[in-house]
């Protein structure tokens, strides 16, 4: 051959006797790649996986313990006005110089606690029930600390109980009293812990009213000579006001002086008729009538009257007829379509002692107004009693 190799064919190479048959050729395998080795856990994963967990069953608990412990602590207003607000009462005095008003809550056996300051040298104190029953009551005694003991007459209703223990520090407080107007009213009062200011929620009216807790037991009184001087005596010594055995009382003295006054607040009779302008003008001249004879204010009471009734109801006589009594409650309930005469029933607290009292200090009144108009101004022209005076304790 011309291509440089031997031209002659070469001999066919021998397959080995165990060699497969070519269609039965396979692919070389290859060594599989190592595989690594598998992933231990990790640890610390775990770990603050788990810790995650358990802060938050802690927080879940903690939140669920405060909640519980905030629902313990916290009082409940109105259900605490609703069953303790029938034990607490309004007083109602004429005095020589205390402010003849006050709140007080019942204690035992028709006896009433109240502030010292409403009831100084008295002449004739009243009290009257949340749900407007009126009896009459004597001073027993007084403390250092401003605190009255009263005795009712005939006063029977639910008492308020003294609590068993002073209340946890943190747990919240309300005092319950009345607004000058005869409303009763609760306000929280925050804890002993966190008190809030007395004076956000007092009036003169309000001395005397008792603090209570979550369950509307007494934990505490209101007293002082006035609102900013207000400060809340404490369980312990309520509890020697009212002992069998009283400690820490002074006992007191009925006043005697010959001008006693009560409450010097401006009044207004309940309208219970249409409030038409010729009713509303009837209010305010009776609504001053009574203002001014609670103030003993004489000389301005006659531009109140006509020069007829001026002539009998002098200055002089107005004074003798009305030196020591108080009207409350008034109620306008008739009024005539052209004004000639006006209705009103009210209660007039006055000293047992005074001219016609026949021992008694608080009578129940209706009498019947004739009014006149001059230059265009309605004025008291006569007074006619409709009904023979009653008592105020009669129901």
């Amino acid at each position: 051959m011309e291509d440089g190799r031997n031209g002659l064919p070469r001999p066919p190479r021998r397959i080995p006797a165990n060699a497969g048959s070519l269609t039965h050729l396979e692919a070389p395998s290859r060594r599989a790649a190592p595989q690594p080795p598998p992933r231990r856990p990790w640890i610390f994963g775990r770990i603050l996986a788990g810790f995650v967990v358990l802060l938050v069953i802690i927080a879940a608990g903690a939140g669920a313990g405060w909640f519980v412990h905030e629902q313990r602590l916290a009082i409940k207003t109105d259900e605490v006005l609703k069953s303790a607000g029938p034990a607490v009462v309004r007083v109602l005095a004429t005095t020589c110089g205390s402010t003849g008003e006050a709140s007080g809550v019942l204690i035992d056996n028709g006896r009433v606690l109240t502030a010292a300051s409403a009831v100084a040298n008295p002449r004739s104190i009243v009290i009257v029930t949340e749900d407007g029953r009126i009896r009459r009551a004597n001073l027993l005694g007084t403390s250092s600390d401003g605190v009255a003991v009263l005795q009712s007459i005939g006063l029977d209703g639910t008492p308020m109980h003294l609590a068993a223990a002073d209340p946890d520090p943190k747990a919240q407080r309300a005092l319950i009293g009345y607004t000058a107007a005869g409303k009763q009213t609760i306000n929280q009062v925050g804890s002993t812990d966190d008190p809030r200011a007395l004076s956000e929620v007092m009036n003169t009216a309000k001395l005397g009213g008792p603090v209570v807790d979550k369950s509307g037991s007494l934990i505490g009184l209101v007293t002082g000579a006035t609102v900013q001087a207000s400060a809340i005596v404490p369980l312990e010594n309520l509890r020697g006001y009212v002992a069998v055995a009283p400690a820490g009382l002074t006992v007191a003295t009925a006043g005697d002086c010959p001008h006693s006054r009560g409450p010097q607040i401006a009044v207004q009779p309940a309208l219970q008729v249409a409030g038409t302008p010729l009713n509303v003008e009837v209010q305010r001249l009776l609504g001053n009538y009574v203002t001014l004879e609670n103030q003993q204010d004489f000389p301005r009471l006659q531009s109140l009257y006509s020069a007829r009734y001026a002539k009998g109801m002098t200055e002089d006589r107005d004074r003798t007829n009305h030196q020591t009594t108080y009207f409350f409650n008034p109620k306008l309930t008739d009024v005539a379509p052209d004004g000639a005469y006006a209705r009103m029933s009210y209660n007039v607290l006055f000293a047992p002692t005074a001219k016609g009292a026949d021992g008694q200090n608080c009578n129940r009144l209706d009498v019947r107004f004739q009014l006149v108009r001059v230059d265009g101004k309605l004025l008291i022209d006569r007074t006619v009693p409709m009904a023979t005076p009653v008592s105020c304790d009669t129901d």
